[in-house]
């Protein structure tokens, strides 16, 4: 399993953005799919947007698309989430996850998993 640490939540305003970031302790990091995903209080954890190996296939949950974009930069060892036009329903703990043999939205898709980092859009 990989080690990683997400980065870069925080507080902001509806309609305002932040970056997410998360750092992989691996040497073959452009090996792993990666993948985001929000668990808010009181409900499942949900898949928000995932990338493959390569960055050049996304895939992205409904309720985001069109607001968010996950992007890699491989020779950082680092799968970052952009979110735009934030609102208040995309208050969450963010979790980064990996996996090096499966690209998908499950989360039995990946094996290794952060701590996850808090964004708070307030209503």
């Amino acid at each position: 399993q990989v080690q990683l640490v997400e980065s870069g939540g925080g507080l902001v305003q509806a309609g305002g953005s932040l970056r997410l970031s998360c750092a992989a302790s691996t040497r073959t990091f452009s090996s792993y799919a990666m993948g985001w995903f929000r668990q808010a209080p009181g409900k499942e954890r949900e898949f928000v947007a995932g990338i493959n190996w390569s960055g050049d296939n996304t895939n992205y949950a409904g309720s985001v698309k069109g607001r968010f974009t996950i992007f890699r930069d491989n020779a950082k060892n680092t799968v970052f989430l952009e979110m735009n036009s934030l609102k208040p329903e995309d208050t969450a703990v963010y979790y980064c996850a990996a996996d090096p043999n499966r690209y998908g939205r499950e989360e039995d898709d990946f094996a290794s998993w952060g701590q996850g980092t808090q964004v708070t859009v307030p209503s």
